[in-house]
């Protein structure tokens, strides 16, 4: 009988099994936030919200450092807000545009590759995701606010998990390798 010329591919067999189900209860938190049907879902736009906006501080110069200013010059300014400039808030750059929307965005390097995240209040928004060689990106997101991103290899998985908590948060993991 030739069973030795199949014990290496049983083996890789049992090896590839085992790697899988470790892989599915590793992942089990990430993927029991996905909904079944996903891929045939279409994604529902979320309830629209209205919220007020801070106040940003003035940015305007004052009045006794310009020279003395010409009656055109003294004019009001327009009532249109302009966006504020970008700034940092624990990793994620906020900016808020003319509308007094608050926007938070943030790239993620992983070994898998690089995904870049935008938040705003309520919903989480995928920009780009990019594999490194060997790797294929996935992405799951059962409701506007909740979005994982998972880049995978054989036995090899990051996930970026991004969520709308309030604030933005992010979690990223690492599973084999």
């Amino acid at each position: 009988m030739r069973l030795r010329g199949w014990v290496p591919v049983l083996g890789w067999c049992a090896a590839t099994l085992a790697s899988i189900g470790l892989a599915t209860v590793a992942l089990q938190p990430v993927l029991r936030t996905a909904t079944p049907d996903l891929a045939s879902a279409p994604l529902s736009e979320p309830p629209v919200s209205v919220t007020t906006p801070q106040p940003s501080p003035s940015s305007s110069p004052s009045p006794s450092s310009s020279p003395s200013p010409s009656p055109t010059r003294a004019s009001p300014r327009p009532t249109t807000a302009r966006p504020s400039p970008p700034t940092v808030v624990d990793g994620w750059t906020v900016t808020t545009d003319a509308d007094g929307q608050t926007t938070y965005t943030r790239t993620f390097r992983v070994g898998g590759g690089t995904a870049v995240v935008r938040m705003t209040p309520g919903r989480v928004q995928l920009v780009t995701a990019t594999p490194n060689p060997g790797y294929t990106v996935d992405t799951v997101q059962n409701e506007p606010g909740n979005l994982a991103i998972q880049f995978t290899e054989p036995n090899h998985y990051f996930v970026i998990h991004a969520v709308w908590q309030g604030k933005p948060v992010a979690r990223v993991s690492e599973v084999g390798g």
